[in-house]
């Protein structure tokens, strides 16, 4: 650690926020000179009306700027640059997450459905007032009865031959949609997911283009709106309801790049198969998915600096022989709270920077490739889980390392708990997205293994036996290989990550197997199975997040900067084995020593990462002003 002891602020800091910034350093660089010089955080005392008129006119002024046009087509005014996209919501989070809740209804969930769904007569229709704003719009996709369950939506779309219209109904009071961003207040028209029907018959859930409002914000004939009301956070964003009664809207409203239905009724689809054209219309817009993630991040950051900082100015105690009281970051205790967390923090960052990689290059080239759209699906949906539950986890942990000072709402930690608390559900449910990953994996696992019959199922259960017998060789040979648990053995981590996903994706296939017995309950083996299956994609993120962390260091060309996170790279990794040393433990790849040893590492990268604390906040590239808390000014 010599290197990066004898390294000060002012040398380690502009390679480390060159790093952090990334391929869309530009696109940050811009938010940060537009809106940087602002103190954006809401007013507590402004009641619903105030917030949602702030966070309305802080989007015209982003619309006005030019910040919205990254995810559009350069044909109608955008500039083709997905990343950006994501990469500006991400921004937005650090400065207010309502006005990042707007952003993102506005331009990536109703922009993006009618860009990602749409033909180019919607495009040339459409976007442009979307990007300006003049046309501000839902996405109406959730429902009181069903939110995970998509393919189970109520609303109905029947078209209507005589009129060439189609007619969009909600047939139950559970059909109504919920939680309906830009709904309750700005919105004229939404994105509505419905059961398409037509005279051959159902044909799954399609999107159509439903005006809600007219032009002097009354609701349209035929449509409900109501208010969510105040919510716990986010109280920027006008939550809403929809109930539509027999709602008429022309056959152009069908937003038909993957489904048509012709004047006299006849339906058409460049996919053919219906389950596959439904996961294909969802997958274009898994773009919402990443960006929670990345705002989840945003936020989360925000909150440590705001912690860490403050912990370097507030004192408790004396210590014998010092005639002042200590800086509570230098207790372990509160190192522990914080540091584990910062570090993970770092890990999540190139994670999502090398998502949002994969996200631009799939969908600016038009890829088919469906291993990669499969790849692409499903680390998003692991990516929102895990950054999600870690930012409930880590401001939770800010908030109570502040004590009463970080229960003050001047101190932003409050309503930055209050905003992501919802991150966890919306966007799909993180229980639910964790299964979508466990999917995609057995699907490669049976992909490799094949479909087997009693000759190849005796093949396969005798090697279960010989690789039983290597798993225990193994086993020994890694926990013989671990001597010093202080050291930064990048490839002893990588191993145990890739091991313990290996394993539990193995026994999670094998015990599903037993699905295919005469006398076996399928939906019982799978709900038995189902901790198993959430614990293999739980780890299968975890080692996909500590090899972009390795990746990202070696894109780095600033050896200071990468013997610091090498230190922070082996403070995530160790915090982690640690975590779920119990499962380790139990599997023979550590000894009870070792995992003895582990904690003492974990409290030595503490001290470590300790002494660079600030700079590694410092490195987030967060404005001033947008982390002015109270407890910070003096």
């Amino acid at each position: 650690m010599s290197s990066t002891t004898a390294s000060t602020p002012a040398t380690l800091l502009p390679g480390l926020r060159e790093l952090m910034d990334g391929r869309w350093a530009s696109v940050r660089e811009d938010v940060r000179k537009q809106l940087g010089d602002r103190r954006l955080h809401p007013d507590p005392q402004w009641d619903l009306e105030r917030h949602r008129a702030h966070i309305t006119d802080l989007a015209h002024e982003l619309a006005a700027g030019g910040h919205t046009v990254h995810g559009f087509s350069a044909d109608h005014g955008g500039s083709d640059d997905i990343g950006g996209s994501v990469t500006s919501i991400e921004m937005l989070a650090y400065a207010d997450l309502s006005l990042m809740v707007k952003a993102g209804v506005q331009w990536g969930l109703f922009g993006g459905a009618v860009q990602a769904l749409g033909t180019e007569e919607h495009h040339r229709k459409y976007l442009r007032d979307i990007m300006e704003m003049t046309l501000p719009g839902c996405f109406a996709m959730t429902e009181t009865g069903h939110g995970s369950n998509v393919a189970a939506l109520e609303t109905t779309a029947t078209y209507d031959v005589a009129t060439r219209e189609f007619v969009v109904h909600s047939p139950t009071p559970t059909a109504r949609k919920d939680y309906i961003g830009n709904a309750a207040r700005d919105g004229r028209m939404a994105v509505v997911f419905a059961q398409l029907i037509t005279p051959e018959g159902g044909h799954g859930v399609h999107a159509l283009m439903v005006p809600i409002r007219d032009e002097h914000g009354r609701a349209m004939p035929g449509v409900t709106i109501s208010d969510c009301g105040v919510k716990a956070g986010l109280n920027g964003v006008d939550n809403g309801r929809l109930v539509f009664d027999s709602v008429r809207v022309p056959r152009e409203a069908l937003l038909d790049r993957y489904g048509h239905v012709d004047p006299d009724g006849s339906y058409s689809s460049p996919i053919e198969n219906a389950q596959r054209r439904f996961f294909t219309m969802l997958g274009t817009l898994v773009r919402g998915r990443i960006s929670v993630a990345g705002a989840a991040a945003s936020a989360t950051q925000s909150a440590l600096a705001i912690a860490i900082r403050y912990g370097q100015r507030r004192r408790q105690f004396e210590a014998p022989g010092h005639d002042q009281e200590i800086v509570v970051l230098d207790y372990t205790a509160h190192q522990r709270a914080l540091l584990p967390a910062l570090a993970t923090s770092y890990a999540l960052h190139f994670a999502q920077e090398e998502l949002v990689r994969l996200l631009h290059d799939t969908q600016s080239g038009g890829t088919q490739d469906e291993e990669i759209q499969r790849q692409l699906e499903a680390r998003a949906a692991g990516m929102k889980a895990v950054t999600t539950g870690h930012a409930t986890h880590t401001i939770q942990a800010c908030r109570q390392a502040c004590g009463g000072a970080g229960y003050l709402t001047e101190n932003l930690l409050p309503q930055l708990k209050a905003d992501t608390d919802v991150f966890t559900t919306f966007e799909g449910d993180n229980t639910v997205l964790l299964q979508l990953v466990a999917k995609g994996l057995l699907t490669e696992y049976r992909d490799t293994v094949g479909d087997l019959n009693s000759l190849e199922m005796f093949k396969f259960l005798a090697e279960q036996v010989v690789d039983a017998i290597a798993e225990r060789t193994s086993a020994r040979t890694i926990a013989q290989r671990f001597r010093d648990p202080a050291t930064d053995d990048a490839d002893w981590h990588h191993s145990l990550f890739a091991d313990r996903e290996e394993h539990l994706l193995a026994g999670a296939a094998r015990r599903l197997r037993r699905a295919t017995e005469d006398d076996a309950d399928p939906f019982e083996v799978f709900n038995d199975a189902q901790d198993h299956l959430l614990a293999a994609a739980k780890a299968h993120v975890d080692r996909w997040v500590l090899e972009s962390f390795t990746s990202a260091l070696e894109r780095c060309e600033e050896p200071d900067v990468v013997a610091l996170l090498e230190r922070v790279r082996a403070l995530y990794a160790l915090s982690n084995i640690e975590a779920d040393r119990g499962w380790f433990l139990e599997h023979g790849r550590i000894t009870a020593a070792q995992s003895k040893a582990i904690i003492g590492a974990v409290n030595d990268l503490c001290r470590e990462v300790r002494a660079h604390a600030d700079t590694l906040v410092d490195g987030f590239g967060i404005p001033e002003l947008w982390l002015d808390a109270a407890i910070l000014r003096n």
